[in-house]
């Protein structure tokens, strides 16, 4: 006879009473989760409409080693996301590490020695940190002679416009914005709120670049902030594009001026987008692409599932359990260093890869404070894999991402509650 469902979650580990909770939290949520599966269904479309347009075929598929001229699988992929962003141009290859990368390639292409980097939604991402030169970093920004300033978000996580209005001067050459909230408890932006922000910046100074931070977010949305103005929108493909399947890589879309600068900062002045082997992993790259609408929505729904669990519970979430989405990430503020360990090892006990590993605190490189990170994942450092990540600092607040499936998602969420139960962190 087989088993039950719940009976099949208690061989994996979760009791009964967390299996019980999580089943009545999702019997409210199947009207979230059509809606989901709507915007994949647009966003699929739209990616096979950019793979037909470009005429994407077998010999996309080749391995290139070397300098990799006339790569044309590279060459096309590059066309796929242009056209699937609604760009001019785009950057993405695998000599791109992470996103971080891609956006340290998309600034130091685009300014110079005199130059202004403002970010007008406060605080950047941890990492950017020393790459812009805020903490002090050899061959940041600031070495380099471009200044930076920025403006804080208001307390209700609104732009602060006048703020904006008096910070935008004469050097300012490039306005930054993050998209996601990282390790924030901000709101994550809405296409629609960068667009109106963009075309508020553009109306001061219109020469002004305006370039998007967009991990996380892509498809998510029905658009992207390609669409609303932004002159470059740059991401990592072991984020949302790369559909898990992409082993490394980032891609920068934007103007053509903006993309030519980028390729000569990545490779150098003269080569540009003309070298750069694929060394065979151009099918991972293709495939992920074309995956990623769909597991997008499964790191959604995960996301959605967490937020009205522990929003049941009484622990702040951030969004809420019934706001719109703007990203896959999910914050929760558990409120000490105890549950936030607990979470993390729920994580990674649901992992189909070192799941019998146990997470810790570490002074992880390129973070100010110690980060704790659960993540078994076939792809190292892949976040749109099932992981769940923060540093230990007040509000001791837990971001959950990824998921590969909707299922592992729910496994994941739903384990990360059990070790917060035998803890006896909280009562059910």
């Amino acid at each position: 006879m087989k088993d039950t469902m719940a009976q099949i979650y208690e061989k994996l580990g979760i009791c009964q009473k967390v299996y019980s909770f999580g089943e009545a939290v999702l019997d409210t949520l199947q009207d979230r989760f059509t809606k989901i599966d709507q915007v994949a269904e647009y966003n699929q479309a739209k990616v096979i409409g950019a793979m037909q347009e470009n005429r994407v075929n077998a010999t996309c598929f080749a391995a290139t080693t070397g300098y990799g001229y006339d790569d044309v699988g590279r060459d096309t992929l590059e066309k796929v996301y242009a056209s699937c962003f609604h760009t001019e141009a785009a950057l993405v290859r695998p000599q791109i590490t992470c996103g971080t990368h891609a956006l340290a390639v998309a600034l130091s292409a685009n300014l110079l020695p005199g130059d202004e980097l403002l970010s007008p939604v406060g605080r950047p991402y941890d990492t950017l940190e020393e790459v812009i030169g805020i903490r002090e970093s050899a061959c940041s920004l600031k070495e380099y002679g471009v200044s930076y300033r920025q403006v804080d978000l208001l307390p209700d996580g609104t732009f602060d416009y006048e703020g904006i209005r008096r910070a935008i001067g004469e050097k300012t050459k490039l306005v930054t914005i993050q998209r996601s909230k990282g390790y924030q408890t901000r709101p994550s932006f809405s296409v629609s709120q960068i667009g109106q922000l963009i075309q508020f910046v553009k109306s001061i100074k219109p020469d002004v670049l305006c370039m998007v931070d967009n991990c996380y977010g892509e498809f998510v949305e029905t658009i992207e902030p390609s669409d609303v103005g932004a002159d470059m929108i740059v991401g990592s493909l072991i984020k949302n594009p790369g559909g898990g399947l992409a082993p490394i890589g980032g891609y920068i879309c934007g103007t053509q001026a903006c993309i030519s600068r980028c390729a000569f900062r990545l490779s150098a002045p003269g080569l540009g987008q003309e070298v750069g082997a694929n060394l065979g992993i151009m099918p991972a790259f293709f495939q992920g692409f074309f995956l990623a609408p769909t597991v997008v929505a499964g790191a959604l729904k995960g996301a959605i599932f967490a937020a009205n669990l522990y929003e049941r519970l009484g622990f702040p979430v951030v969004p809420n359990g019934t706001e719109s989405r703007h990203d896959i990430i999910q914050a929760v503020q558990l409120g000490s260093k105890e549950a936030m360990v607990a979470f993390c090892r729920g994580i990674q006990a649901a992992a189909p890869v070192d799941s019998y590993v146990t997470p810790v605190p570490w002074a992880m490189p390129g973070y100010e404070d110690e980060v704790i990170m659960a993540a078994g994942a076939f792809v190292q450092g892949s976040s749109i894999e099932l992981s769940a990540d923060g540093p230990i600092r007040p509000p001791y607040a837990v971001y959950f991402q990824g998921g590969l499936t909707w299922y592992h998602a729910k496994l994941g969420i739903l384990m990360s509650l059990q070790k917060l139960y035998e803890a006896e962190l909280i009562k059910l």
